[in-house]
């Protein structure tokens, strides 16, 4: 079975009781205009004088032709109104699972998520919506065959000859929306693509206003705003046309259609083998027959379009994940309150001991580098801009991938590092801090349980008690947006303070101190030091980390220059010098306000 189909067979039977309803409430809508086509049958035939005529009755057909128009309009609203549950549910389970995936799954997400946040939400958004719709339009398709099927039978007891010159405009239409399905999956793919580049470049010019301005750059940005949605428009209008042309063509077919039915029926109406009322049925029931056609050739254009969306989809989740993993029935809770989520919590008997690295390579990053974090250590990775400082803590942390290098715990090899140095074994303050438009006792816990006395201890360890102090609303205090209302220290100690919160017995700090005063840093450093996690890994160039640490590892170019006690590298390692000095005369600096 292809990916497209396994998801829409999974989306049609994940929730099929509700599947099952919404098709059996859709498919009256589809089959009610039988009952209306033979009562106009009966209408016409009685007005022309082919079928014995009475006032009473005609009133009565009339009022019978009204009433199943009125059951089909009601139909449509019962069924419209509950189907929409499971439109939403379908698209709820695609978009819980590929979140799952990204939080969850093997593997760093950082390698298969797309370079803007915008691209992504365009996939959960429009892409899931096509996969969706893929599967919604079966129902049409199984209300307007059944039509179809009961329609020609009825009309071909009535005329044969004309009821199968009828068919053969459904049967062209058919295979032109074979042909062209190639094409429309190809155009749609790319209107996907560029309507992807605009959300992403919109959310970039949001988030950069201030860079914009400063640079005096609001024309160039709105012109290159401008430039992606020409683009975007034109594969726009190139997919809209395919799809039109092919619409056009089905609702052509009504209109030969209904010349067909004219040119044959007029000899036979003049022998009186075909009636008026036998013409009113055949020209109600084509407008109807068309829908066949029609529905066949959305589903052909669908398609293409669903495959497409799977695509995209499966490429945001880990690289074992496929469409089985994407349309899986892992629950959605709709109605009733989901089940309270499942913490992983690692086993605290396995506590850390060493944690050791051997060969790590990341391509343009990192060039077999050993590492060794003891018990009780303080390590400091340290390096120029560009050394790979960043990329080698990060690919020990599962968070990028790794091309060749193994990782152990206490000895025992970690396959999945992503997977298993999580809180409490590890937690990582990130280079970029990262802070959500919420409390601060949100954006420290996001959604973990500590009590108050801890959060405090997390606070004070980070060097945030006075801050705290100061705020009117304290831990309720809200943040802003990335945390925009407060200061560049403020937000990475409380990133370090989230970190801190989740007590790990490893602590991994990546250039937290660069929003830091020197002053500040230290006190940082010493309560982190003396009553913060035993092991402590970090990133810096500064002073009083480096005093501080047990082991330093400096980098250059990817490659450990040197290893060991900071004055032994002062003396040994010229890099270290190197860096150690231009520290020196930044922070003198600092401390003069130069």
């Amino acid at each position: 079975m292809t990916p497209v189909m396994l998801v829409a067979t999974r989306l049609a039977t994940f929730d099929l009781r509700r599947y099952l309803i919404g098709a059996l409430l859709w498919l009256p809508v589809h089959v009610i205009p039988l009952a209306g086509g033979l009562v106009l049958q009966q209408l016409f035939d009685q007005l022309s004088g082919h079928r014995p005529a009475g006032l009473e009755l005609s009133l009565w057909l009339c009022a019978a032709f009204v009433g199943v128009e009125v059951v089909r309009g009601v139909m449509i609203i019962v069924a419209w109104t509950y189907g929409v549950y499971w439109w939403v549910a379908a698209a709820t389970l695609l978009r819980a699972n590929v979140l799952r995936s990204v939080f969850t799954a093997r593997g760093p997400a950082a390698a298969r998520l797309p370079h803007s946040s915008g691209e992504s939400v365009a996939r959960l958004r429009d892409d899931v919506a096509d996969a969706v719709d893929f599967t919604d339009e079966s129902v049409s398709l199984a209300g307007t065959t059944l039509f179809a099927a009961a329609a020609l039978a009825i009309m071909a007891s009535i005329d044969p000859v004309i009821t199968l010159v009828l068919v053969l405009p459904m049967i062209v239409v058919g295979v032109l929306s074979r042909l062209m399905r190639q094409a429309i999956g190809r155009l749609h793919l790319r209107a996907r693509t560029l309507g992807a580049a605009v959300t992403a470049y919109i959310g970039e010019i949001f988030g950069g206003v201030l860079a914009i301005k400063t640079a005096g750059a609001e024309e160039a940005a709105l012109e290159r705003l401008r430039e992606h949605n020409r683009r975007r428009r034109d594969a726009a209008v190139k997919d809209r046309l395919a799809t039109d042309l092919l619409d056009a063509a089905t609702g052509t077919t009504v209109e030969l259609s209904i010349g067909l039915v004219l040119l044959l029926a007029a000899p036979a109406m003049r022998s009186g083998d075909f009636t008026v009322g036998d013409l009113a049925l055949f020209t109600s029931y084509i407008g109807w027959l068309t829908g066949l056609p029609r529905s066949v050739g959305v589903a052909l254009y669908r398609l293409p379009q669903a495959a497409v969306a799977t695509e995209r989809l499966t490429r945001l989740m880990a690289a074992h994940e496929d469409a089985d993993a994407l349309s899986r029935n892992n629950g959605v809770w709709l109605y009733r309150e989901p089940p309270p989520p499942m913490t992983v919590t690692p086993d605290r008997h396995d506590r850390l001991e060493v944690l050791e690295a051997r060969g790590l390579t990341v391509r343009h990053g990192v060039h077999g580098v050993d590492l060794r974090l003891e018990r009780g250590s303080f390590t400091v990775v340290t390096g120029a801009v560009g050394a790979g400082k960043t990329t080698l803590v990060r690919a020990l942390l599962g968070l990028l991938p790794l091309d060749a290098g193994t990782i152990t715990w206490n000895g025992t090899p970690i396959d999945d590092p992503g997977t298993f140095l999580v809180p409490g074994r590890a937690a990582y303050a990130g280079q970029v801090p990262r802070l959500f438009s919420a409390t601060l006792r949100e954006n420290l816990l996001l959604g973990r349980s500590a009590t108050d006395a801890e959060i405090g201890r997390a606070l004070e360890l980070a060097a945030f008690e006075t801050d705290l102090a100061e705020m009117p609303d304290g831990l309720d205090t809200v943040v802003g947006p990335r945390g925009v209302r407060l200061s560049g220290g403020q937000v990475q100690r409380a990133t370090a303070a989230r970190a801190l919160v989740r007590s790990p017995e490893l602590l991994v700090v990546d250039d937290l101190s660069a929003a830091l005063d020197v002053e500040t840093e230290r006190l940082l450093w010493d309560r982190i030091a003396s009553r913060g996690p035993e092991t402590v890994l970090v990133v810096s160039h500064r002073q009083a980390a480096l005093e501080r640490a047990d082991q330093v590892i400096v980098l250059d170019r990817g490659r450990v220059a040197g290893r060991g006690p900071l004055g032994e590298l002062l003396e040994t390692c010229p890099e270290m010098r190197r860096l150690w000095s231009a520290e020196l005369i930044a922070e003198a600096g600092e401390r003069t306000g130069g």
